[in-house]
């Protein structure tokens, strides 16, 4: 019965962070736009990286 004692003041801190850590992120706009992020998976990247110059493949010209 004393774990009670203990576990209850643990359970609501634990719970006042989690409800701070929710403010927080509010505050800070990141629940402001919930649609684009879920869109981007389904749009196809038209333009392709730049290669590197070093990962070129190597031509023998003595061939």
């Amino acid at each position: 019965m004393s774990v009670v004692y203990i576990m209850i003041p643990v359970a609501l801190l634990l719970a006042g962070l989690g409800v701070a850590a929710f403010i927080i992120a509010a505050k800070k706009g990141q629940f402001d736009d919930l649609d684009t992020p879920a869109l981007r998976a389904i749009f196809d990247d038209d333009e392709t990286p730049p290669e590197h110059p070093k990962e070129k493949s190597i031509t023998n010209d003595d061939a």
